[in-house]
């Protein structure tokens, strides 16, 4: 997606002035960040709003010994970072690429503008926050009641968030890898995890892609 695509699937934008559209879209930057680097790291300050314009990215953190525990993934459509910059405090995670990805980048100062100028935004960003909420929690869930099976259907689930990341349809072009990383698991239980919601008739597998066939069934697996 351009940039004005981008903004033109965000439902917050929609929601704007045509004048506050026209700024917003005038201060919005774009970054490239080729597959495996960060585009925002741990402790760095919480200067920018973050949207996924191209790519795939996810959020992870790690213990001083390295453990590293995948929070979340956000596909091309997503926003991320909101929460840092209403704290006004350094970024409690990292957010790497994990295939070449195109981010947009709004101003700390121009977002905080529209959280002064548009009671419509601030509906969004309460709405955001609450759906975001409601997904850690299900990631604890997961995490400690539900097995390999179970955390691959969740990573995949979030994708489709219509809320945190709207407009993406049924196919996802991710490789077993990919899908891997989203979980925090090995490449290899990783495929056997998706040969048995592909079983199930959840979803159909092939090279470089993974295709939903039952979204709601995939949310409660």
């Amino acid at each position: 997606m351009s940039l004005d695509a981008l903004l033109a699937c965000s439902p917050w934008a929609a929601a704007l002035t045509p004048e506050q559209r026209q700024r917003v879209r005038a201060e919005l930057r774009e970054r490239v960040v080729p597959q495996g680097a960060y585009v925002i790291r741990k402790g760095d300050p919480a200067d920018s709003w973050l949207g996924i314009a191209q790519g795939l990215v996810k959020v992870h953190c790690a213990s001083p010994s390295g453990k590293r525990a995948t929070l979340t993934g956000v596909p091309a459509g997503g926003w991320l970072g909101e929460g840092s910059l209403l704290k006004r405090e350094a970024l409690r995670y990292d957010v790497v690429a994990l295939r070449d990805s195109r981010i947009a980048c709004m101003p700390g100062a121009t977002f905080r503008w529209l959280q002064e100028t548009s009671l419509p935004f601030n509906r969004y960003l309460l709405g955001q926050l609450n759906e975001r909420l409601g997904l850690f929690i299900a990631t604890v869930e997961h995490e400690r009641l539900h097995g390999i099976e179970g955390r691959v259907a969740r990573a995949l689930a979030t994708l489709f968030h219509p809320v945190l990341c709207p407009g993406l349809g049924p196919a996802l072009h991710l490789t077993q890898e990919e899908v891997g990383l989203l979980a925090g698991i090995s490449r290899q239980r990783a495929n056997a995890a998706l040969k048995v919601l592909e079983s199930e008739g959840l979803l159909a597998v092939e090279h470089g892609a993974v295709h939903v066939l039952d979204l709601e069934a995939l949310r409660r697996y």
